[in-house]
């Protein structure tokens, strides 16, 4: 075969967009979630743009066969990540059509839940699509998808675009969706699982469909209060009216972020569903603007490389953070952004990557970008920097851009140092200080902000008359929260009467704050913080139930049989501490048999990774350890969320010191599945 390789490939080298053009794709597939597949038949169309002997297409771990070109079988080379094609290509169109299957290793998630059903989704970007359906990570090859999809009658199917045929095939459904406008591949998507759907129209006639689990059927509101409010608002804000041709919003389980833009359908985790109680500690609406402004800073209009991810993430961040400001207005809005110059400036200490820099963190990508865009908004003036976005935007539609391309807009309308301004925001690492909170003062309650702060090194006797008239005035809540946070290591007798004022504010977060700050309760605070448990927030109970069970071991039955039938959030924070507190008080239940087998079932995997986790914490914090719970925590290593695969790594590294524990790990280990032994044998030989 050394002649083929020698064959291969006159622009090696060179980024293949400029020899080829792909135009638009169709993909026909078929899924089967009990073997973790998909197959599929593709047509690609493209276009030749110079005299060239290879394309590929990235493909990981793909079988391919019936590979032609305009119907005639073609030479091809799988390579495990591409499909390249050897032909003597000259100028002028042409189509691809190949058969293919693969067990994608990642980007696309079969997540098994209960009564044997399943959710499927994808996620592309920094995953690649090419490990589910064959396609580009090369951000620059905009495609035309249309994807048809096969599956079972009783799931919803959703893919990008529109909608164009639902029909029955057997016992299967086939759903065909299409776009009309070019994309990366990273932003292809698939979502199919059970759910409700509601629908809706923008104030510019857009379709909008909201999707929820049937079981959430009662949550709708709380999760979407302000989704269509963000969408009118955004289509106002930037200008430019919502560029594709529908929307949806999807909620996945066990979602490796908390949101993804893929063009016209958004994915969001689950924590966002919430009730209305949910709704004042975990909402959603910071996520739903996030990821709807990506439609047009992202989908729209895609950063060339990932140098100029700022004007991705920063434009998402920065518009989220306006939306924000719009419902729940400006000492919000502002106290935000003292908030993340906070993080920036903690961060800078040590982050010696500045925002124009591919390996820039999220906190500089997102925040210190949003940061950068709200200096040149007030710098410029609203009107001047509408009018640029504006244009930028219209001139780069369904394109690849850079920080210059951006910049020439903003030139046009301004005579703004933007040289000065990249210096400072987008290639110094330092957060400039001066400036920033020269904007920031603007707001009244952030001025008071600034003077609370510079008193957290002062004694308190000199503080606590202005602190004392803070709390008792109509400040935004921040800045109040930010002295109870400066209470914290204060002497008890000292700040008793500032707490007790801050109780009385009856502001649920200010009163989370107090709940948060005291982990221990004296005696003669006792009942103004039991009162705690009844705030509607499921976070202030959960830091007021446990708080009061530690400090005060004669009412524990009383905080017990109080919060009996909480649940919680949907990952049952509540009802998993209240388990593994009634099993470790003495005496509480006649029945523990039953209270342990229901925390070890939170802990299978039945449930979402962020309760299992919650589970488990609680079981080895309690130290309620037998054979399944150590079963259990060996299955979360093979989990797909990293973070929880994690947790279950470091936490059996740490029971593995224990001599017993490495003995019961030792004994479980031929009855586990061969990924779980992969893991753990691994571990035990650490």
């Amino acid at each position: 075969m050394k002649y083929i390789f020698l064959f291969i490939t006159s622009f090696v080298f060179a980024q293949q967009t400029q020899f080829v053009d792909f135009k638009w794709v169709n993909g026909q597939l078929k899924l089967n979630a009990s073997e973790k597949s998909v197959s599929g038949v593709v047509d690609y169309q493209f276009e030749v743009l110079k005299p060239v002997d290879t394309i590929k297409i990235d493909a990981k771990n793909m079988e391919f066969s019936k590979v032609q070109i305009d119907n005639r079988d073609v030479i091809f080379i799988n390579t495990g990540k591409e499909l390249k094609i050897l032909n003597n290509f000259q100028k002028g169109e042409n189509h691809l059509t190949f058969e293919y299957s693969v067990k994608p290793k990642q980007a696309l998630y079969f997540v098994a839940i209960e009564n044997n059903e399943v959710q499927i989704w994808t996620q592309g970007q920094g995953r690649y699509t090419s490990n589910w359906f064959p396609s580009f990570d090369d951000v620059n090859e905009k495609v035309v998808f249309s994807l048809g999809i096969s599956y079972d009658k009783e799931y919803q199917v959703i893919s990008n675009g529109i909608l164009k045929e639902k029909k029955p095939d057997g016992n299967l459904f086939h759903w065909q969706y299409k776009m009309e406008n070019p994309m990366s591949s990273y932003l292809l998507m698939l979502a199919i699982g059970k759910y409700d759907k509601k629908e809706f129209r923008a104030k510019s006639k857009i379709p909008l469909e909201y999707y929820l689990e049937n079981k959430d059927a009662s949550r709708f509101e709380p999760t979407y209060r302000y989704s269509k409010r963000i969408f009118d608002f955004l289509e106002k804000e930037i200008g430019v009216k919502y560029p594709w041709e529908i929307y949806r919003e999807i909620p996945v389980r066990d979602f490796l972020y908390a949101g993804m833009e893929n063009t016209t359908s958004t994915l969001f985790a689950t924590r966002y569903v919430v009730d209305s109680i949910g709704f004042t500690d975990r909402n959603y609406t910071n996520v739903d603007a996030h990821e709807l402004a990506h439609h047009w800073f992202g989908d729209l209009i895609t950063a060339e490389s990932s140098t100029h991810h700022w004007l991705q993430e920063g434009f998402a961040t920065y518009y989220a953070a306006l939306a924000e400001r719009e419902i729940y207005g400006d000492d919000f809005f502002y106290s935000k952004l003292y908030e993340t110059a906070q993080q920036i400036k903690f961060a800078s200490r040590t982050d010696t990557i500045p925002v124009l820099n591919a390996k820039a963190s999220s906190l500089t990508f997102y925040e210190k970008g949003a940061w950068a865009l709200f200096v040149l908004h007030e710098s410029i003036g609203d009107k001047a920097f509408k009018k640029a976005i504006k244009s930028y935007l219209k001139k780069y539609a369904y394109q690849t851009v850079n920080t210059q391309n951006f910049f020439e807009e903003i030139k046009k309308v301004s005579d703004f140092d933007l040289d000065k301004f990249e210096k400072t925001w987008l290639e110094s690492t330092a957060f400039d200080t001066p400036t920033a909170n020269a904007l920031l003062s603007k707001n009244k309650s952030i001025q008071i902000r600034l003077e609370v702060d510079k008193l957290k090194k002062t004694p308190l006797a000199e503080k606590e008359a202005f602190l004392k008239n803070t709390l008792e005035s109509d400040v935004y809540e921040s800045v109040k929260e930010a002295i109870v946070n400066q209470l914290e290591t204060e002497k008890y007798e000292a700040k008793k009467e500032l707490l007790k004022i801050a109780l009385k504010t009856n502001n649920v977060q200010i009163r989370q704050a107090v709940a948060g700050s005291l982990s221990k309760i004296p005696e003669d605070f006792r009942t103004e913080y039991e009162i705690l448990l009844d705030d509607k927030s499921y976070q202030t109970q959960e830091l007021a139930l446990f708080y009061l069970w530690r400090n005060f071991p004669d009412h524990r039955t009383q905080y017990l049989d109080k919060s009996k039938n909480w649940i919680g959030f949907s990952d049952y924070n509540l009802r998993t501490l209240w388990l593994s507190l009634a099993l470790s008080t003495a005496n509480y239940t006649e029945n523990p048999e039953m209270l342990v087998s229901e925390l070890i079932d939170f802990s299978s995997t039945k449930y979402e990774a962020t309760t299992r986790q919650n589970a488990l914490e609680k079981l080895i914090a309690f130290k309620i350890i037998n054979d399944q719970v150590l079963s259990n925590l060996v299955s979360a290593t093979t989990h797909h969320m990293w973070q929880f695969s994690k947790f279950g790594r470091d936490t059996i590294r740490l029971l593995l010191k224990n001599s017993e524990m490495r003995a019961s790990f030792e004994r479980i280990l031929p009855n586990l599945t061969p990924d779980e032994q992969f893991q753990l044998s691994r571990l035990l030989k650490e």
